[in-house]
């Protein structure tokens, strides 16, 4: 289990971003965490992943203390993390780049295995350099693919997950969640506004202006965030603010 105790972090700046966050990602469960753009969610997924560190405040897997960890020893201790931008790497394939986030060598059956699960065919993709050749949708399912390649993981953090991806690779990648949540016992954390998403998690939180504003499980939390984001809409499609305004 992954837990985050008071939580806080600034920019250089002095602007506070996140304000004495507390969540508990629960074992084999899938966590959504959404909210307006702008409150504070990546950067909860970047502190969680080691690429930046609190001002204050506890992140603890399975009651370890982590917070001082640096990226690469929460990787090898079971953190997965999926960029919002997929990095691109000159030089690097992508069978190179599965076999180093499993840290294994991999056949090809088991490349097709994890490539499929993003809806993409290992027989074009096994040797396609991770460079600009790859399209916006392409490096973001490869990415995607390199962080569930991770057998051994134990949180699995993916920002945005949707972002650049086609209907039919969604489908193949709600797929992938859910039997990662119910095969595998794996914790997922995901960033999304997507109500398909939200309608396969255990538990939503909401995070607005660096602070979780509700969570708890989706059944509790779901029907509440359609109905407001309803009644922000008017029928022409304008949000109330900006009807109010004309």
């Amino acid at each position: 289990m992954l837990k985050i105790k008071n939580l806080s972090w600034t920019l250089e700046s002095g602007e506070e971003i996140l304000k004495n966050i507390s969540l508990e990602i629960p074992e084999g469960k899938l966590t959504v965490i959404t909210g307006p753009n702008g409150g504070g969610k990546t950067s909860l997924a970047k502190l969680i992943a080691g690429l930046e560190k609190p001002v204050s405040g506890e992140i603890l897997l399975d009651n370890e203390n982590i917070t001082e960890w640096d990226i690469t020893k929460r990787s090898k201790a079971g953190i997965g993390y999926a960029f919002q931008q997929p990095v691109r790497f000159k030089g690097l394939n992508v069978r190179d780049l599965l076999e180093l986030s499993a840290q294994r060598s991999l056949s090809d059956r088991d490349i097709c295995e994890i490539l499929g699960k993003v809806g993409l065919c290992a027989n074009e993709y096994i040797d396609r350099n991770i460079d600009a050749s790859l399209s916006g949708g392409e490096a973001k399912r490869i990415e995607i693919a390199s962080v569930l390649a991770k057998k051994d993981a134990k949180v699995l953090v993916f920002d945005e997950p949707e972002a650049g991806i086609d209907l039919w690779s969604f489908s193949s990648l709600i797929d992938a969640f859910e039997r990662l949540k119910t095969t595998e016992k794996k914790s997922l954390l995901i960033i999304s506004h997507q109500e398909r998403i939200l309608e396969i998690s255990d538990h939503i939180a909401v995070i607005a202006n660096g602070v979780v504003r509700k969570s708890g499980r989706r059944e509790e939390i779901l029907g509440e965030l359609l109905g407001e984001e309803k009644a922000e809409r008017c029928p022409l499609g304008k949000d109330k603010e900006d009807n109010n305004n004309a």
